[in-house]
């Protein structure tokens, strides 16, 4: 670590806390040499998740992506943002827990439709159509059925 004002390398920590979403410590420094202050951040580096889609294309895994599907799912459901926040931050949690770098599409969704269908039965049904592409009424009432 280096002062951001005077490049010193004798520095020490004069406070530690948790960020508020505790995703991060905030240390505040001092630096030995010019006794200036300065904070900094420390946060887990993490592997980005690759979602393969059907077509075998890559991307960096969106949490805002799935949260955008969730929230039409939800539409006019006594759901509450935070919580389809933490279904989706459970559900990724579940799968860097499983150390997985890599996971098919068909995996994060079969995962969000369980945690929804205990959640709320009208969004399970609105997403599962929306997700498995439900090609007729036929197949929209055989998920129906299976409620």
């Amino acid at each position: 670590m280096k002062c951001p004002f005077c490049d010193a390398t004798e520095i020490k920590v004069v406070d530690s806390r948790d960020t508020e979403s505790r995703d991060a410590i905030r240390r505040r420094r001092e630096c030995l040499k010019c006794q200036r202050r300065f904070t900094t951040y420390e946060r887990v580096e993490e592997t980005p998740l690759t979602v393969i889609k059907r077509a075998g294309e890559r991307e960096v895994f969106s949490r805002s992506k799935l949260l955008k599907g969730l929230l039409r799912a939800c539409e006019k459901r006594p759901i509450e943002t935070g919580t389809l926040e933490k279904l989706i931050e459970d559900v990724e949690a579940e799968l860097r827990n499983e150390f997985k770098t890599e996971v098919p599409s068909a995996e994060i969704g079969d995962r969000t439709l369980a945690k929804l269908k205990d959640l709320d039965k009208v969004a399970y049904v609105r997403f599962a159509s929306v997700y498995r592409k439900f090609e007729d009424v036929d197949e929209f009432q055989r998920e129906l059925a299976k409620l």
